[in-house]
């Protein structure tokens, strides 16, 4: 009796467990399973970027960061490899294995951890240099050639954003066959490396011709065509910082979820203090666009992430002005870094409760790893949240208010 007894009871917990598991696969993601990953999203940028290969700079202490990602239970791992310039890396070999190589350590800790890349809304001359794989071509049902990408096809023929980041550095017109080319092939890289998500940056920018997503629309059915054949377990999850509450067409989203930077409003009379805001200027809360999603659910609302952006320092850092972006005269990852200890964690706590009561659609991406900016002019460094110690040394303690606000809260 009471050996049925046990056995009943593991078979119960069995169930509860397989339950429990999130579900993503080739038809797409559940609700519940998508707010799981969202609910435990960090920003560790370039995390799988082992050194030299970071866009930003030196990025070391990756073995406390695979101990942390597995401490605090973090499940989505934002931005965690990309390429802003730089392009020639993704013909490396050493770049990619080593990305690999972080990728399947944390996955020997917990394998339901999805990594992001990001795509950026910039390409530079350096993609000249490189070889159009054949997959890129048969991925978008183009005939293959032996050839290299084309830096000057990619661009706007009446010149919109060209040379938008400085000289030869613009933005790829969606509309451009080249430039959806290239995104398949930067797009598919990753997914073919392991990351299961992939943020798409500013796609507004992108679509500076194209009407009603109709390019966006396209090239997309494409993308998830190639990650049903390529990807870890057959979907790959879409997002962008979406301005305008989303990318819908005639009721569809082409995006899994939203993000959108906090946009944090400083409190004028109290210095370095910042608050949220339904209705603060473009700020996302209450304005995600309902929609049927990729994966076939119908919603509201589309669930989305908000984060601590981070575009540089203002002309007057310590300024209070609720008609910029910047909050105190920074960008939100530099002034959340310059706060005391207490504070930030305070800030993080007081955050987390506000979007729970104010929209329950948007989730808080926890600040790890972002690079800031405190001067004008000097380089930059990075924002680490890990808990400060010899293998971390440049660690802000946030770690610990994360884990306990997951837990807790």
């Amino acid at each position: 009796m009471i050996k049925g007894a046990v056995v009943s009871i593991c078979c119960l917990l069995m169930l509860r467990q397989a339950v429990a598991q999130p579900v993503m696969d080739s038809t797409g993601i559940s609700r519940r399973a998508l707010e799981y990953y969202l609910s435990r999203a960090v920003t560790m940028a370039e995390f799988l970027a082992v050194d030299p290969y970071g866009n930003d700079g030196p990025y070391p202490y990756k073995e406390d960061d695979i101990r942390l990602i597995r401490n605090i239970g973090a499940k989505f791992i934002g931005r965690a490899i990309y390429r802003w310039g730089h392009e020639t890396d993704l013909g490396n070999a050493d770049f990619l294995a080593k990305a690999q190589g972080l990728m399947r350590r944390v996955h020997a800790n917990d394998p339901e951890v999805i990594f992001q890349a990001a795509v950026f809304e910039a390409i530079s001359r350096q993609t000249d240099s490189l070889t159009v794989p054949e997959w890129t071509f048969l991925a978008m049902g183009l005939p293959v050639e032996h050839r290299r990408f084309r830096y000057a096809d990619m661009l706007n023929t009446n010149g919109k954003f060209v040379d938008h980041w400085g000289k030869g550095r613009s933005v790829p017109d969606i509309t451009r066959t080249e430039s959806q080319l290239w995104l398949m092939f930067l797009c598919g890289t990753y997914i073919r490396l392991g990351c299961e998500a992939l943020h798409m940056g500013q796609v507004n920018l992108m679509a500076m011709a194209d009407r009603d997503w109709a390019a966006w629309d396209g090239f997309l059915q494409k993308l998830r065509a190639f990650a049903r054949q390529e990807s870890r377990r057959g979907w790959v999850l879409l997002d962008a910082h979406t301005p305008h509450g989303g990318m819908v067409t005639k009721g569809r989203s082409l995006l899994d979820f939203n993000s959108f930077p906090l946009r944090i409003k400083p409190v004028v009379d109290k210095p370095q203090q910042g608050v949220l805001q339904m209705g603060y200027l473009d700020a996302l809360y209450g304005r995600s666009k309902g929609c049927v999603t990729p994966s076939g659910w119908e919603c509201a609302s589309l669930p989305y992430l908000v984060e601590f952006d981070n575009f540089g320092i203002s002309r007057a850092p310590g300024v209070a002005d609720t008609t910029s972006h910047y909050i105190w005269g920074y960008d939100e990852i530099s002034w959340f870094y310059l706060q005391p200890e207490s504070y930030r964690n305070q800030w993080l706590r007081y955050a987390y409760d506000w979007l729970k009561k104010n929209d329950s659609n948007g989730f808080l991406q926890m600040p790890i790893a972002r690079v800031v900016t405190i001067e004008r002019g000097k380089g930059m460094i990075r924002n680490r949240g890990n808990t400060r110690s010899p293998q971390c040394p440049d660690g802000l303690n946030v770690e610990e208010t994360v884990r306990r606000i997951w837990r807790t809260r």
